[in-house]
């Protein structure tokens, strides 16, 4: 029997009705709701009982009794519709799906399927009843933030009923005895046979992806589809193999993570039924019939699952029969299956459209982990015996992992010594590395494999000849394997690339898109010209440089030719200027240390030419990386032994002031001086950007030091009326942030979000990282205004917000990592907390960050009292002392300027330690 559960009847209205007020609308929709509310109940209780399998009775009876509390406790029932009506779904279906079912299908897709709903459920079920018993619901459920949390729930259940579509269940659920997926008539021809898949293990070697497989596991999970491109041999394929065997993704996806290659197929020849063949035996099902994707997808849609499309590029120029047309559409149906996430792996950039890809290049090898992989293969000798020699051989190869690998492999094979290598390679170079046949064993193989696509062939001769372009291995192989090109090959090349960089600016426009599609070839071109006309090359380089920074920051090959350009005393100037935007781009990567290196080098040639504005700017960028490292007091020494060099004298006024304002910037920190004395100097200035900043940051510190907080926030507000001129945008955030800071402060929470939330608003589409930190500090007010949930949910959106940086910046990642921690510490995760926070540690040892580090031993610390283990503690708050010495911060003052960063009351370890209180008696 089938229970009934709604029935209604239109009410029929003459033309004498009164209108009802809106008060009894209310009424009679409330009435309405609650009828509805006791029918579903019902309906719920009775299919529980008739369902054979006892994990469909105890997803219903969870169900029933979510609507329960609600039916209890909710004034306002209507707001809780969308919720009855999924309710209702899930029984209809549960009812359908396990009718003919038994246990034993519990070990197939049914299984899988009802495990997911039953996390999903007993999830709400269990907000619901906590918030319950703390009086959630005696507020009545008008109240945004309350709906905001039902359209959560809601959210959920659309995202695991489709799981249980009728189509689904039917196809793959219903008369599983003898086999696990397929039809129990096979009536339509349909799935024939399953096979269970086995996913390809991690490659054995494997070095120096660890932060970029961390970075798109990360992004996988979290439901985004993934393409990584790459020239052949860079290690695409094996990247996509440690992706899918990482803990995160195998606790997600478990046995559904499939891996599809398209590797030896000839892209002149595919056809869609090709494409759909390999597809279908990857997962693991022999086709039946003619619709081979409606077979597909039915077996995608069962449960989550995690796809590798491997090899792309093979269909991608697909140009047999119609392939090329149906292939594209075909993979964005597939990617728009709820649960299913798709990583991509192509030598090509035509990715299938209507695809949100997330598009990731490559990158070589570094030079750590290039010698890993060789000295694993290459018995002979160490990395210490073998000497500089082998290091600059791989240099050579700029760290290509498929050339190292067929490098290593060569001289192991045929037990040649470091000498002895050396010299095979320097008399026949690329054909060292094509010891045998197909691509994975010789270079020659992966090279013309991607020299002979469609799209490059479509190219011509001389397009072959400018295709010379990505890596050392593949010039090698060019250039000893073809003709030479005319002397002129390169000029309309050239010409177009340096008319692109010129004109390319900050927005996203197709100049842009040219620089992020073809900046090895832009670098190569550029490489070649400083070699061998410098003075003419030096403006396009530093132009390049800048679009780079904007729109693809990455180490870039042209480090090196830059440093290494011969210089005389006409291109002094100009080569600074390529240095001075070479390191911006390595602040973006936050290899701050080689930045700094970078910007001092450039500040010498600045010094040569009497360019005395520049080398000022040269030393407040390093200060201000100090600053951005917590080195507040290395910050605070350069600029003041800066007053007495010889530039000095010559500096007019704005660049003073905005020394003088990163001078008080640091001074702040280190409380050298007092409020009233800071950013003094240059809140006079006529530059309407410093003078504005140092006006708000004068009563930003103010604030930090104790001063009135009412007073600083009406000064801040007057301060945001000025800041009306577009090219002010800092200055408004600045003061935005300082509001946010002071509503945090006085614990008014809702408004400290919304300023946050208009600082975000500034920057969406611009500046991705921007986003993503103050995305964070949302997080970081949702956790004190004790909603973890939503804590949580805004720490993993930020990823969403980001472009290029979240693989690079390493001030981002910490940023992020340390809020998480405090966010868990904060839940009571303290597990979860402190894993974060040694993660915070390590990555500030490697980055030489000081602020992050100690405020993550005082998290490690607050997580030792709180077990009791004051010994530990003790030596945690120690180590405090020692990097807040450092830092140049006195340790009672760790918090004073980052109020966002401060621990809830209740962790009291510190203060006690401070303090000399129990049970740190005498320890100070």
């Amino acid at each position: 029997m089938k229970p009934k559960t709604r029935s209604s009847k239109k009410a029929k209205n003459g033309p004498n009705v009164k209108e009802l007020s809106s008060e009894t609308k209310e009424l009679l929709q409330d009435d309405n709701a609650m009828q509805l509310l006791n029918v579903t109940i019902t309906a719920i209780n009775i299919t529980k009982d008739l369902v054979p399998i006892d994990l469909a009775k105890g997803i219903l009876g969870t169900v029933a009794n979510i609507l329960i509390i609600a039916q209890s406790v909710i004034k306002n029932q209507s707001d809780f519709q969308a919720i009855v009506d999924k309710c209702e779904t899930i029984r209809e279906i549960l009812e359908r799906a396990t009718k003919h079912a038994t246990d034993d299908d519990l070990r197939g897709y049914l299984g899988h399927a009802l495990s997911q709903l039953n996390k999903s459920v007993n999830r709400i079920n269990s907000e619901v009843a906590s918030k319950k018993e703390q009086g959630f619901w005696q507020r009545l459920l008008s109240v945004t933030s309350d709906r905001d949390r039902i359209a959560g729930w809601e959210k959920e259940l659309d995202r695991v009923i489709p799981l249980f579509s009728a189509e689904m269940l039917v196809g793959l659920t219903i008369g599983m005895n003898a086999r696990t997926v397929g039809l129990k008539d096979n009536v339509h021809g349909n799935v024939e046979r399953y096979h269970p898949p086995v996913s390809p293990s991690r490659p054995s070697m494997f070095y120096g992806r660890e932060d970029l497989v961390a970075e798109l596991t990360n992004l996988v999970v979290n439901d985004e589809h993934i393409a990584l491109i790459g020239f052949g041999g860079m290690g695409k394929s094996s990247l996509a193999k440690a992706i899918i065997n990482e803990p995160p993704a195998i606790e997600k996806f478990a046995d559904r993570r499939f891996f599809v290659t398209y590797d030896g197929l000839d892209p002149s020849t595919i056809t869609f039924e090709t494409f759909t063949t390999r597809f279908a035996g990857a997962l693991g099902i022999e086709l039946a019939g003619a619709d081979h994707m409606r077979q597909i997808s039915a077996l995608l849609r069962s449960a989550s699952a995690l796809v590798v499309l491997d090899n792309a590029e093979t269909f991608e120029e697909a140009s047999g029969s119609s392939a090329l047309g149906e292939i594209p559409p075909a993979i964005a149906d597939i990617a728009n299956i709820p649960g299913v996430v798709l990583i991509l792996t192509s030598r090509s950039r035509r990715n299938a459209p209507n695809v949100r890809w997330i598009t990731k290049d490559i990158p070589p090898l570094d030079s750590s982990a290039a010698q890993a992989v060789f000295f694993q293969i290459y018995q002979h000798a160490s990395c210490s015996e073998a000497g500089e020699d082998i290091r600059d051989l791989l240099k050579e190869l700029e760290f290509h992992p498929l050339s190292i690998n067929l490098l290593a492999n060569a001289a192991q094979q045929n037990d040649w010594s470091p000498a002895i290598l050396l010299k095979r390679w320097n008399d026949r170079r690329s054909a060292v590395l094509n010891p045998g046949k197909g691509k994975l064993q010789s270079l020659s193989d992966t090279m013309q494999l991607s020299l002979d696509s469609p799209s490059i062939q479509a190219l011509g001769e001389d397009g072959r000849h400018n295709f010379i372009k990505v890596l050392a291995p593949i010039r090698h192989y060019v250039q000893d394997s073809l003709p030479l090109p005319d002397s002129t090959c390169l000029r309309e090349i050239r010409t177009f690339y340096y008319d692109t960089v010129e004109q390319c600016s900050e927005e996203r426009d197709g100049h842009a898109s040219i620089i992020i599609s073809d900046h090895f070839n832009i670098e190569r071109v550029i490489a070649f010209d400083l070699a061998h006309t410098p003075e003419e090359t030096y403006r396009a380089c530093s132009r390049f440089l800048w679009c780079l920074t904007w729109h693809l920051p990455h180490p870039t090959t042209l480090t090196p030719t830059i440093f290494n350009a011969v210089e005389n005393s006409s291109t002094y100037e100009l080569k600074a200027y390529c240095l001075w935007n070479l390191g911006w781009i390595y602040v973006a990567l936050s290899q701050l240390t080689d930045a700094m290196k970078i910007f001092k080098a450039a500040g010498a040639l600045y010094l040569a030419t009497g360019n005395h504005k520049m080398v000022a700017e040269c030393v407040i960028k390093c200060a201000d990386i100090y600053i951005c490292r917590g080195r507040f007091i290395q910050s605070q020494q350069l600029l003041e032994g800066f007053q007495h060099s010889e530039s000095w004298e010559h500096l007019s006024q704005p660049t003073t002031n905005k020394f003088w304002y990163f001078l008080d910037d640091a001074r702040m920190y280190t409380f050298t001086a007092s409020a009233d004395e800071l950013f003094v100097k240059s809140s006079g200035s006529e530059d309407h950007h410093y003078g504005l900043r140092s006006k708000i940051r004068h009563w930003q510190a103010k604030l930090f030091y104790g001063g009135d907080i009412v007073q600083v926030n009406e000064r801040l507000k007057d301060l945001l009326l000025q800041c009306t001129c577009t090219q002010i945008c800092f200055a408004r955030r600045d003061a935005h942030l300082g509001l946010a800071v002071v509503a945090f402060c006085e614990d008014r929470l809702s408004e400290a979000m919304d300023i946050l939330q208009q600082i975000i608003e500034m920057f969406e589409g611009e500046r991705s990282h921007r986003v993503l930190w103050y995305t964070v500090l949302k997080a970081v007010v949702a956790s004190k205004q004790g909603d973890h949930a939503l804590a949580r949910e805004l720490i993993y959106k930020a990823l969403e917000s980001l472009q290029f940086f979240e693989l690079h910046s390493a001030f981002v990642f910490l940023h992020r990592s340390y809020a998480t921690a405090c966010i868990e510490l904060t839940a009571g995760a303290y597990d979860r907390a402190e894993s974060h926070f040694i993660a915070v540690i390590e990555g500030c040892n490697i980055q030489g960050h000081l602020d992050f580090k100690a405020y993550s031993k005082r998290g490690l610390g607050e997580i030792a009292f709180a077990h009791d283990d004051f010994a530990l503690a003790a030596r945690y708050f120690t180590e405090i002392l020692t990097v807040c010495a450092e830092m140049g911060v006195p340790e009672r003052h760790l918090y004073s300027c980052e109020p966002f960063y401060v621990l809830p009351d209740r962790f009291c370890g510190w203060t006690l330690f401070l303090e000399g209180q129990s049970p740190f008696v005498n320890i100070l």
